[in-house]
């Protein structure tokens, strides 16, 4: 489980805004990305990160 104080600092790093937790997942509040959590362990790259985004 992810604390509420690590979710108030860690941050999006493609846009770095804030994040919340959802569905097990850290999701950026502004572009939506979602990345995964593995092991109890935050994964934040950009690389690994659920996008909705169309490229």
């Amino acid at each position: 489980m992810i604390s509420d104080d690590l979710l108030k600092i860690l941050a999006c790093p493609e846009c770095k805004t804030g994040v919340s937790l959802e569905n097990g997942k850290i999701v950026c509040t502004q572009c939506g990305r979602k990345y995964p959590i593995r092991n109890n362990i935050p994964v934040m790259l950009v690389e690994e990160a659920e996008s909705d985004e169309k490229k």
